[in-house]
């Protein structure tokens, strides 16, 4: 059996599942880890941030502009609650993460002794934020507990997980069987199941799907499904671009709002419809159907009328097959195109954010990625930018944390090196992780940061203003010269006023292939709320449907 350190273990391990990346900042009690990894020669490449919380951000990109597993390592204590927020987020978005978290010494853990760092019960803090976790008690189960964690990561509905180890740990010597990576776990369709929901949507008139990040690799088979029910598809923030938005069937979430009222069967896929059940309401007349690998989720608002517990494709194919046995046959939805008309005549009023994304398109190849943090364009983003493709709009889904952005648009650069990569940020978002210009410098990351800048924290301002009689508080800030400030890293800086400027600036700066930042003043923009509340639309508010 081969002789090595813990650390040296787990590194193999993780090579061995693939992992050839892993954000991280050194820190002494992850010493022998780090000296593990240098010892690859850049098999595994250690890709250091200049703040913990990009290490996790990073690997979150990666894993949502990937759709595999991705890994970053962070000291105990303070360093692993620097990477919380992103932790968190990727159990929202349902990203592959492993988090490896150093510790104190293996005898001081859990018994409040002051040690460096130390964080009562880290281990259990770490398990309410991620699927699964374990800490690695020697060389010879630490290739064992890596491949737990992966097929953990990857079983069901995909998340994060976590190991931890402690700093006397790492550098002991034992012996370490390599462990081959074991099938995460995938259920088969049922075909009772599937055949109840062919019926069911074949049978219906008006019929809706929504799809969610759940579904972004299963594309041809949820257009393929649409079309034979003549459904429109609606897609929101993480379902951007699993069927392509210039389909005459890809829909925006006010589309679906719009047409929900008049819908007999909705088609849930890899989403929690949480908007739809919860919010637009349901009432006896709509039949639920889902498709969603978690059996958990399947039930959450309301008891479907037929369930399909499978990985998005798998079902969708299934579906596929057993549809034309049931299937009625409809003419062209007429009040599809109209809801779709309204929507692009409303969005057709909101400038100069649409401007700006029309030349955000335009200069994009089709297949680069486009990473919105919490900003005024970027509410606009996620429901009309135009995305042909999965994994090309990446967003934080329903945390929707603040800067959390660039960090995760440099994760993604770093995955897919040959692509062009935009950040779509905010004055007050991108000053989050402002100084991971110089983690773009230093590892050659070409992100281009496109910095919308109106000296606030404008949709909190709008708030203040609309809602709270202009009482205006904690929202205004102080900014710097943001082409200086680039400039400062030696990134590529522009400056750029209008929707054709920036198109210019975009063009020149991806052309470059360089970091960069292109900085665009702006005034107060007018709100896109309309369009993201969700209100109720169905049913009533004594209704309650059957729960499980």
């Amino acid at each position: 059996m081969p002789r090595m350190t813990t650390a040296e273990a787990t590194v193999d391990a993780l090579l061995r599942h693939g992992i050839d990346t892993l954000f991280a900042l050194p820190g002494v009690h992850n010493d022998h880890l780090f000296d593990a990894v240098h010892a690859t020669a850049g098999r595994l490449r250690a890709l250091h941030p200049r703040h913990e919380q990009t290490s996790a951000y990073m690997a979150l990109g990666a894993a949502l502009a990937t759709g595999r597993p991705q890994a970053y390592a962070a000291v105990p204590g303070p360093g692993i609650l620097n990477t919380a927020s992103a932790l968190l987020t990727a159990y929202g978005t349902g990203a592959p993460v492993l988090a490896i978290a150093g510790q104190i010494p293996s005898d001081a853990i859990d018994r409040g002794w002051g040690h460096l760092h130390e964080l009562p019960d880290q281990l259990g803090l770490l398990r309410h934020m991620v699927k699964w976790a374990a800490r690695i008690p020697s060389a010879a189960e630490a290739p064992g507990l890596v491949a737990e964690a992966m097929r953990a990561a990857l079983s069901g509905r995909t998340g994060p997980v976590a190991l931890e180890c402690a700093i006397d740990i790492w550098g002991r010597p034992g012996q370490a069987i390599p462990v081959a990576p074991l099938p995460p776990f995938r259920p088969e369709p049922d075909p009772d199941a599937v055949t109840q929901a062919a019926k069911l949507l074949g049978a219906a008139e008006r019929p809706i799907i929504i799809a969610g990040g759940g579904a972004l690799d299963a594309g041809p088979e949820l257009l393929a499904v649409a079309e034979l029910l003549q459904a429109p598809v609606v897609t929101y923030r993480r379902g951007r671009g699993a069927v392509p938005t210039a389909h005459p069937l890809a829909a925006a979430l006010p589309v679906g709002q719009r047409l929900w009222p008049q819908a007999d069967a909705v088609l849930g896929v890899g989403t929690r419809l949480h908007f739809a059940q919860s919010v637009w309401g349901t009432d006896p007349d709509l039949k639920i159907v889902r498709i969603d690998i978690d059996a958990e989720e399947i039930s959450r608002f309301r008891r479907p009328d037929a369930a399909v517990q499978a990985d998005a494709a798998a079902g969708l194919r299934a579906l596929l097959a057993a549809l034309p046995a049931h299937n009625r046959v409809r003419p062209p939805r007429e009040d599809v195109a109209a809801a779709q008309a309204w929507f692009a005549a409303r969005m057709a009023r909101q400038e100069p954010q649409m401007g700006f994304l029309r030349a955000l398109r335009a200069a994009l190849p089709e297949d680069g990625v486009v990473v919105e943090d919490v900003t005024q364009v970027g509410f606009c983003g996620r429901l009309a930018f135009p995305v042909a493709g999965p994994r090309r709009y990446i967003s934080p889904g329903y945390q929707d944390n603040l800067g959390w952005g660039y960090g995760a648009a440099l994760g993604v650069q770093a995955a897919l090196p040959d692509r062009a990569v935009v950040a779509v940020c905010g004055d007050g978002g991108f000053m989050y992780q402002a100084q991971e210009l110089a983690t773009a410098m230093r590892h050659g990351l070409p992100v281009v940061a496109v910095v919308f800048d109106d000296n606030a924290f404008g949709n909190v301002r709008r708030i203040q203003a609309e809602h709270f009689g202009n009482r205006l508080i904690a929202s205004d800030l102080a900014n710097p010269d943001f082409f200086a400030f680039a400039r400062s890293f030696g990134a590529n800086a522009f400056r750029a006023g209008d929707a054709a400027s920036l198109e210019a600036a975009l063009r020149e700066a991806l052309a470059a292939r360089a970091p960069a930042l292109v900085h665009v003043k702006v005034g107060e923009m007018p709100s896109p709320w309309d369009m993201l509340s969700p209100r109720r639309v169905r049913g009533h508010e004594g209704w309650r449907p059957s729960m499980p």
